[in-house]
């Protein structure tokens, strides 16, 4: 049986898309919020319908959007200084928006008033009041953020105090209390918070920063001083330094603390979702996040993933399943037998720890860690050495030769050509592509060539490259590590090549990752 019910407010489309290198388009909007409604948010902060166009759109396509579990926001900040409300402009355009609910802004810091509005402390109460009492009158929800409300309280608490108390006597439906510079501590947080629920019987929220990396920390400080609702983002994004993470406060509050926050069952989402997200926005998970990360359930030294394997509480403070992860066994020379015993059952379930066998991948494994090999971001490389060792790989295709020639200045984005000739199954296959650099060229010239007889490669893409100096003191000759990372749409796997050669390297990861498929597709 959960706790109270605490209200998840999510602002990945406004305060999230304010983080540097993000931007959504209507399209990627609209996809966002069919996965935050079936995570059962129950509020999504969609944009500022009069700060842009593209806003605008989202609003008016949304209107035709059933949702299960959310409630759509359109945020905007109180009338300006001097304007009657009706006649401004930004309430009217989150009037035209057409939302259930509105979120209102406005200031709670004396100084932010002075001289940033450059109006009157009682001016600005009567902008929060005479804005909120517009939306009431039209029968809107109205969340009402005040902005600065720490700072706010920490300089004058008697003032910040009266812009909550405007508010509510215009009939806010529930007051967020917004920790804006993300410098507040969260024994501050607990205090102050306290002393708003106190006084006012409303449900109050937090909205936090990350400046002083207490954003989560200082959400759960909040609900424990009596707020309900909690504003966030996916992967915490935003601002400066972002803001609380719901990717992780979710977790924290519902399996940690048994507060109700999304429908139960429903956190196991919570990894797919951040993953899904971080995609459209085309920015790369931050694989030492909790919970989600590809790294928050790894184990490498030999020590933990034998006890790991024996019972996961020994070093696991949840089942990763409970929030759609999963746990994953890093390979390097430092990793145990246990550890290595999990992969090499994938492929041969009668191998066993204490099997021959075992020893000698463990053997294989540390010199290929000692030629500069890392398999522990690249475990679809590390199955093929276990097959080779064990006798269970044939190769799909021979290379006979290729050549790669970059040509500069480029034209419209190409700038080398790959040949290649491959021998499937007795039969010579030659071709050619063209690619933006040496690596994408011969990634197009090898799948083109190899469609004709295994089609599913067409599936495949790759999505990242990573390529590190291993040895820099070598200068040009050194070795190269060369990380690669493909998709067909439904799996994500990577791959590793080695060389003092970058195109050889690159080439060895390729067709890793190319047998990789063919092997999860049932060719061999």
């Amino acid at each position: 049986m959960l706790l109270k019910k605490i209200y998840v407010y999510d602002s990945t489309l406004r305060d999230g898309a304010q983080a540097q290198g993000i931007s959504f388009t209507v399209e990627d909007k609209l996809k966002i919020v069919e996965k935050l409604d079936a995570l059962g948010v129950n509020y999504i902060e969609a944009g500022n319908p009069g700060s842009n166009p593209k806003d605008l759109e989202f609003f008016e396509r949304i209107k035709k959007i059933e949702f299960k579990n959310s409630k759509v926001i359109a945020f905007g900040s109180t009338r300006r200084v001097g304007i009657a409300v009706e006649e401004d402009a930004n309430v009217n355009s989150l009037l035209k928006a057409g939302t259930e609910a509105i979120a209102i802004f406005g200031k709670s810091w004396d100084f932010h008033v002075k001289d940033v509005l450059k109006t009157t402390l009682d001016e600005n109460l009567k902008m929060i009041y005479d804005t909120i009492c517009f939306f009431k009158g039209k029968n809107k929800e109205v969340v009402y953020d005040a902005e600065l409300f720490f700072e706010g309280y920490k300089s004058d608490p008697v003032y910040a105090m009266k812009t909550v108390e405007a508010a509510y006597n215009a009939g806010a439906d529930s007051i967020c209390l917004c920790e804006t510079t993300g410098g507040t501590l969260p024994n501050e947080i607990f205090e102050i918070t306290s002393r708003v629920v106190e006084k006012f019987d409303i449900p109050i929220g937090i909205h936090s920063h990350n400046d002083s990396g207490m954003a989560v920390a200082n959400s759960i400080m909040a609900v424990q001083a009596g707020a309900c609702q909690v504003q966030g983002t996916i992967n915490g994004w935003g601002e400066r330094c972002g803001n609380a993470n719901l990717c992780t406060l979710i977790p924290n509050l519902q399996i940690k603390m048994g507060y109700d926050c999304v429908p139960e069952g429903n956190v196991d989402m919570i990894t797919s979702i951040a993953r899904y997200i971080s995609e459209i926005a085309n920015v790369m998970v931050d694989e030492r996040a909790p919970y989600i990360g590809k790294n928050a359930f790894a184990h490498k030294a030999g020590m933990h993933s034998d006890a790991i394997s024996k019972n996961p509480r020994t070093y696991e403070h949840i089942d990763p399943e409970l929030v759609g992860n999963k746990r994953i066994f890093l390979m390097s020379e430092v990793a145990g037998r246990s550890a290595v015993l999990s992969t090499i059952q994938q492929v041969d379930p009668n191998i066993t720890k204490d099997s021959p066998e075992t020893r000698l991948i463990l053997e294989r494994l540390k010199e290929l860690e000692h030629e500069g090999y890392q398999y522990e971001g690249a475990e679809s490389s590390f199955e093929l050495v276990i097959r080779k060792v064990l006798g269970k790989y044939t190769p799909f295709f021979e290379l006979r030769e290729f050549k790669v020639i970059v040509n500069e200045p480029s034209i419209e984005g190409v700038n080398s050509s790959a040949m290649i000739k491959v021998n499937v199954d007795g039969q010579d296959e030659i071709t050619a592509a063209e690619g933006d650099g040496p690596v994408n060229a011969l990634d197009r010239a090898v799948r083109k060539a190899l469609e004709r007889f295994y089609p599913q490669i067409g599936e495949m893409k790759l999505t990242d490259y990573k390529v590190r100096v291993l040895d820099s003191n070598s200068a040009t000759a050194a070795k190269v590590r060369v990380l690669v990372e493909s998709t067909d749409g439904k799996e994500v796997w990577t791959t590793i090549g080695v060389s003092t050669d970058i195109i050889d390297a690159s080439w060895k990861a390729l067709v890793d990752s190319i047998e990789h498929k063919l092997i999860k597709g049932g060719n061999m």
